[in-house]
């Protein structure tokens, strides 16, 4: 690799390896605390249940409650599913029932034990559609619970592949049923109780909070006894934490900023691909969304490699579907043209083989001639994007309508928080196109294409009866091979309407001290608890 930059590195290599990139000395003349570990987040906590409410959904928050709390099944920095609170699981022979293992020496943070009560009353709360678990659809399908020791068995009401999967994602986290029915949900925001290697301290909201290391954790000890977090909305911000000693490690530093500060000799970094996806929802309740030749003629007037180029300096990788290198149904040939063999179904009548999703102005001009749209002539609509939630993400979605302008199409930008976001998805508000982030740590694709897609989903926005009848059969398919193919082709499909537009591959950035020791883990999470000194 002679004559590379470590960016050059990193971009050429095309893996998903972390790019280690490290120095020497002491930052700032400031010693480094082996006692007390300080983080800079750029997202911020509302709420301690993990289980409930529109924050459950939030990738970026996951990091506080795996601090905190237990998923039921654990998971390795490469995706692996590793023992958690459960130390074995797996279907009965016809998958009508699911058995499950509870570690016996696991305790709360008040020092009672974890049981297996409290493995089945967490998911019968999360199965409760009146218990604000945006996934109870998914949890509802486990039932009549029964319990022998440490062993729990349940009736699944239809075959799931996912199941195991959402215990290691969002809202699978097991809680205490003793603390959580006395203290009530109210009270719980101020005294959370879990059975993490950290307990909450002190906790001021949207704004910092305070761990201590857990003595009786189950697993491996925390390093660090105390725990600061801090959350820093403003990147420029974190930066400044980093390099005036303020904080020992940073999180999401703009790409400049992050090429700038690993040159200080006290600091370290890393830049690595995560599992996350930058992407436009589109929502096709107004007439100008369902016109497929707007939605093809916005993706194709996109030069996807100019963004990552020129606003994430080369920290990216432009993506066609929704999935990522690394999800287990990821096809890199979709989006440019090749044939879906022999997925024939009268919905694809006018399937044509040659449509591409890459950057073609040409091509988008001539979709919006179809329509009657022009230069002189634009289609308008709004783009809503957050501003700061994810590296360059304001600019990103400008430099879009500055493409889009070429070609024919005048959008007006409308700027929301993450968590407006999240809010008018799920009431099915957002504007004709929405600029958001896509997290799907475990890789299944029912986690991305069936959730992004599938029309009583919470996370959908564009709303395809047709497309419902493809994915939902998938649902249930116990032929895995089958169900990874049978998404590889919806994808396909929709790619080809342009139901969707991905963009990108986020690339995480994380700066620390040179003292520090971190191990990226490719769903984007900075845990705490495996970060070590030198």
């Amino acid at each position: 690799m002679k004559g590379f930059s470590r960016r050059q590195f990193l971009k050429a290599s095309g893996t998903a390896v972390a790019l280690p990139i490290a120095t020497s000395l002491t930052l700032n003349g400031c010693a480094f605390n082996k006692e007390t570990l300080t983080i800079a987040y750029g997202a911020k906590l509302s709420s301690w249940d993990p289980t409930t409410g529109l924050s459950s959904l939030n990738p970026a928050i996951q990091s506080f409650y795996k601090s905190v709390f237990d998923s039921f099944i654990g998971q390795s920095p490469d995706r692996s599913l590793r023992p958690g609170i459960l130390i074995d699981w797996g279907w009965s022979e016809d998958r009508s029932k699911i058995q499950m293992t509870v570690r016996k020496d696991a305790f709360w943070h008040d020092g009672s034990p974890v049981t297996a009560d409290d493995v089945v009353w967490s998911l019968e709360r999360a199965g409760n559609s009146a218990g604000g678990n945006p996934m109870h659809f998914i949890w509802s399908k486990i039932t009549n619970f029964s319990v022998s020791g440490n062993t729990v068995t349940a009736d699944v009401s239809e075959y799931d592949p996912t199941i195991f999967k959402w215990m290691v994602h969002l809202t699978g986290y097991i809680l205490p049923k003793h603390a959580y029915t006395r203290l009530g949900a109210d009270a719980w925001e101020r005294t959370p109780i879990g059975s993490g290697p950290y307990m909450v301290d002190k906790y001021e909201r949207n704004n910092s909070f305070s761990l201590k290391a857990f003595p009786q954790y189950w697993g491996p000890k925390p390093e660090f006894k105390t725990v600061l977090i801090k959350m820093i909305p403003d990147a420029q911000a974190r930066v400044i934490a980093l390099e005036n000693g303020s904080c020992d490690l940073a999180v999401g530093l703009p790409f400049d900023e992050f090429n700038r500060v690993i040159g200080n000799p006290s600091l370290s970094g890393n830049a690595y691909p995560v599992t996350d996806l930058g992407l436009i929802f589109i929502t096709n309740k107004d007439a100008v969304m369902k016109d497929r030749n707007v939605r093809l003629a916005m993706h194709h007037a996109i030069n996807k490699q100019k963004l990552i180029d020129e606003l994430m300096l080369g920290y990216g990788r432009p993506m066609e579907s929704l999935q990522v290198p690394g999800y287990d149904s990821y096809d890199p040939s979709i989006g440019f043209g090749r044939p879906m063999d022999s997925f024939q179904v009268p919905l694809f009548d006018a399937y044509d083989p040659s449509i591409k999703t890459d950057f073609d102005p040409y091509r988008a001009r001539n979709f919006l001639s179809k329509s009657g749209y022009s230069r002189s002539k634009p289609v308008a609509l709004t783009i809503q994007t957050t501003q700061g939630y994810r590296p360059q993400d304001y600019e990103m979605v400008k430099m879009i309508t500055e493409m889009w302008r070429e070609v024919g199409i005048e959008a007006n930008i409308q700027i929301h928080s993450e968590t407006e976001h999240l809010r008018l998805r799920a009431k099915h508000e957002l504007a004709s196109a929405s600029f958001f982030n896509w997290s799907n740590s475990t890789g299944d694709p029912f986690m991305s294409t069936g959730l992004a897609m599938l029309s009583n989903s919470p996370d959908s926005a564009f709303k395809s009866a047709e497309l419902d009848r493809l994915i939902v059969p998938l649902l249930k398919e116990s032929d895995e091979r089958k169900r990874i193919r049978g998404y590889q082709k919806i994808d396909r499909y929709i790619a080809d309407e342009g139901m969707i537009i991905p963009l990108l591959q986020f690339f995480q950035t994380v700066a620390h001290t040179q003292d520090l020791h971190f191990t990226p883990h490719s769903g984007g999470e900075v845990l705490p608890q495996e970060i070590r000194s030198q």
